[in-house]
C-alpha cells in the first residue's frame, strides 16, 4: 500500500513539472505577454521546488537545502513570498509519551505527501501525554521519533504546544475536581471542563504551583529536550492561548467544543469565584462597587438571538451603556492580559531560540455580539498590537472557504490589521476543510482566490489534520485539488483533478479490496 500510495501521490508531482514556458512566453491566445514562467525546478526527492508565476519567480528550498550551494532566486522587490504549506499530523501520532502509534503508515503519509509538494507537518503535543504527573519528569520519546521521520524525509516542522482541553494532564483535573472554580463558569454555574479560568494564571492553585509556571515549565522542557531540531527542522511553535488553543472565551455552548461552526452569541464566562472577584476589585477601583456584583443580568443564553436580549439590542442595549462599556472593556482586558502573560512566558523561553513563536486566534463569523462573548468586542486591533510586542506570528484559526466572500474579508482586516501592527499572519484550516460543505466549498478556484490573493495570503498555511478520513476516497482527491491551486492559482479549475496516468485514472485511494488491504487499512484508519 505504501508503494501504491506513493505513486499516486507523485502523479500531480510529475504534472507539476511540465515545462510550460512557450506558452508563458507566447501569453495567452498567442500573443506576447512580456513574462516568463518557468515550472521546470523539481529536483531529485522533491528538494527544490518552483513556484513560479506571470511576474513572479521564486525558488523554495527545503530545511537542510541551503547548505548544499543550490540557488535561491528571491521574489521580486515587494512582493510576497508564496505560501508555505504544512499539514497536520493525528491528535494520537503520540499516545503514551514513548512511541509512535503505527509509525508504517506515518511514514507512508510523510512520504506521500512530500511527494504531492507539502512543505512540513504540524506536530500537535498533548501536555497530558508529556507530563502525566505533578513532579519535573517529561517523556518526550514519542515526539522526537516523530521529529526524527520528518528529518530524515527532508521536510520542516511546526510544534503546538497544546495545554488545553483533552491536553490537561489528569493531575490538574484533579486539582479541578478539588476546586471547581479554577474553570471558566457560565452563568449558569456550568463548568467548562479543560478551560482554565484566566483568573487564576498567577495563583498556586495546580500542586502549589501557578497555570503559568506550569506552562512555562512545560515549555522549557520540551525546548530542551528538542534542542538539536530547532532551528533546522523545527521552524515554528505554537502555544495555546484558550479553547482549541485560541485567544478567547470558550462562549460557545457546552458540549459542542467551539470548532463546529457554532454561528451563535454564546454566553460570558465570568462566573468562577477568582473572576468574580477579580470584576469586583476592578469595580470598586473604578468608584462603581455595584457594577461588580455579577455579570450582565441580562444578557443572552446560548443559541439566543442578540435582539432577544437587553443587553446587545440594537436600539437602546445595556451594551451601550456606561455599565455595559465598562464591563465589556474589563471583560476584554482580562483576556489580552492573559494572553500577555503566556505569551511572556514563551517568549522567555524561545526568545533565543531560532524559531518562529506564534498562537491562534479565532476567525469569528457570527454576530458582533459572538465577538463580544469572545472576549473581542473590539476586533483584533488590540490582538495584533500584543502579539507584535512579543514578535508572534498571528494565526488566524478556521479558515474554510466556504463562503469565501465572508471568510476572505475577514482574513483581510486581519492581515491589514497585523501589517499595521508588524505581526505576521499564518493561517490554519478547519478540519478536512477541503471537503466541508459540498462540492462548491473545496473547489481549487475558491482556495487559490482565498489564500493566493495579495490581500488575504498569510506566510504560511497548515491544513487540518490527518485522520480517519483523509486519505479516503471522498476527501484525498479534493485534497490534492488544493495543493496543485495553492502551487498554480492562476491555472486552479474546480474539476482540474490531475490524473496518476496515461489512461486517466482519477487519482484516489482505492478501497482496501486487494492483497495489500491491511497496509491500505492502516494508512486510512491514522
Amino acid at each position: 500500500m505504501e508503494a501504491l500510495l506513493m505513486q499516486r501521490a507523485a502523479a500531480p508531482a510529475v504534472a507539476r513539472c511540465r515545462c510550460v514556458s512557450e506558452a508563458a512566453l507566447a501569453g495567452h491566445g498567442g500573443q506576447p505577454c512580456g513574462a516568463v514562467r518557468l515550472a521546470v525546478a523539481w529536483r531529485a526527492g522533491g528538494a527544490v521546488r518552483a513556484r513560479l508565476g506571470p511576474a513572479r519567480a521564486h525558488l523554495s528550498v527545503e530545511p537542510g537545502k541551503e547548505a548544499s550551494g543550490e540557488q535561491v532566486e528571491s521574489e521580486e522587490e515587494g512582493e510576497e513570498e508564496a505560501v508555505r504549506l504544512f499539514v497536520g499530523l493525528p491528535e494520537d501520532v503520540v499516545s503514551n509519551g514513548r512511541a509512535v502509534n503505527r509509525p508504517q503508515a506515518v511514514s507512508a503519509a510523510l512520504r506521500a505527501l512530500k511527494l504531492l509538494g507539502v512543505d512540513g507537518f504540524e506536530l500537535p503535543v498533548s501536555w497530558a501525554v508529556v507530563q502525566p504527573g505533578s513532579g519535573d519528569w517529561f517523556e518526550w520519546a514519542g515526539y522526537l521519533a516523530v521529529a526524527g521521520m520528518v528529518r530524515d524525509a527532508g521536510l520542516g516542522l511546526r510544534v503546538s504546544l497544546n495545554t488545553d482541553g483533552a491536553a490537561l494532564p489528569v493531575w490538574i483535573a484533579d486539582a479541578a475536581a478539588a476546586d471547581p472554580d479554577i474553570l471558566f463558569t457560565d452563568r449558569s454555574g456550568t463548568r467548562r471542563d479543560g478551560c482554565l479560568s484566566f483568573a487564576v494564571d498567577e495563583l498556586p492553585v495546580l500542586v502549589g504551583k501557578s497555570p503559568l509556571q506550569a506552562y512555562e515549565a512545560f515549555f522549557r522542557s520540551f525546548a530542551n529536550a528538542f534542542h538539536d531540531f530547532l532551528g533546522s527542522v523545527v521552524t515554528d511553535v505554537t502555544v495555546s492561548l484558550g479553547p482549541n488553543g485560541e485567544l478567547r472565551y470558550p462562549s460557545y455552548p457546552p458540549g459542542s467544543g467551539g470548532d463546529d461552526g457554532y454561528a451563535g452569541v454564546g454566553e460570558f464566562q465570568c462566573y468562577d469565584k477568582y473572576m468574580m472577584a477579580r470584576l469586583k476589585r476592578h469595580a470598586e477601583s473604578s468608584g462603581q462597587p455595584l457594577w461588580g456584583l455579577s455579570g450582565p443580568h441580562d444578557a443572552p443564553r446560548y443559541g439566543e438571538s442578540p435582539e432577544s436580549s437587553a443587553f446587545f439590542r440594537e436600539s437602546g442595549g445595556s451594551c451601550d451603556t456606561a455599565y455595559g462599556g465598562f464591563f465589556l472593556s474589563w471583560y476584554a482586558g482580562e483576556l489580552l492580559a492573559h494572553g500577555d502573560r503566556v505569551l511572556a512566558a514563551a517568549s522567555s523561553v524561545f526568545g533565543g531560540v531560532p524559531v518562529e513563536l506564534s498562537a491562534k486566534v479565532p476567525l469569528l463569523r457570527g454576530p458582533r455580539a459572538a465577538e463580544a462573548t469572545a472576549g473581542l468586542p473590539g476586533g483584533y486591533w488590540p490582538v495584533a498590537e500584543m502579539f507584535a510586542r512579543h514578535a508572534c506570528t498571528v494565526i488566524a484559526s478556521g479558515v474554510d472557504a466556504a463562503g469565501s466572500g465572508p471568510a476572505g474579508e475577514l482574513l483581510a482586516r486581519i492581515k491589514d490589521t497585523c501589517r499595521e501592527h508588524g505581526a505576521a499572519l499564518a493561517a490554519e484550516s478547519t478540519p478536512l476543510a477541503v471537503a466541508r460543505g459540498g462540492a462548491g466549498s473545496g473547489s481549487a478556484g475558491t482556495w487559490a482566490a482565498l489564500l493566493a490573493g495579495d490581500r488575504t495570503r498569510p506566510r504560511q498555511f497548515t491544513y487540518q489534520r490527518m485522520g480517519a478520513d483523509f486519505f479516503s476516497p471522498g476527501h484525498w482527491p479534493l485534497f490534492v485539488q488544493f495543493v496543485r491551486a495553492l502551487e498554480w492559482p492562476e491555472e486552479a479549475h474546480g474539476d482540474d483533478l490531475p490524473a496518476s496516468g496515461e489512461d486517466g485514472e482519477r487519482l484516489t485511494v482505492p478501497r482496501p479490496a486487494s492483497a495489500a488491504q491491511s497496509d491500505a487499512t492502516e494508512v486510512r484508519s491514522m
